[in-house]
């Protein structure tokens, strides 16, 4: 899904599409599958629009509880962002109800 969206961008502007929630919404969801830990500066660069704007919307989604902060154990510069278990049941759910 993540590939079909930045696909656009070949044929359309990229700021017609932008929707950095949800592009953060499945980064997280594909990092957890994949067992991997996605830095805020990763999910940054995943929400595909500037830098501030990606920030501010980290902090949106963390308030809303679909974002946890982590510290990274080896690294206490940098922090780690993860979907909360609620919003992995609801991506979880979601992808389900795509399927049938």
């Amino acid at each position: 899904m993540l590939r079909q969206r930045r696909m656009r961008e070949q044929y359309f502007p990229a700021d017609m599409f932008a929707d950095p929630a949800w592009d953060m919404l499945l980064d997280l969801y594909a990092a957890r599958l994949d067992r991997q830990p996605v830095s805020v500066s990763s999910l940054c660069i995943a929400a595909a629009v500037p830098a501030t704007t990606a920030l501010r919307w980290i902090k949106t989604m963390t308030d809303a509880g679909l974002f946890v902060r982590e510290a990274d154990p080896n690294d206490g510069r940098r922090i780690f962002i993860a979907l909360a278990d609620g919003a992995f049941s609801g991506m979880d759910n979601y992808f389900e109800a795509l399927d049938e």
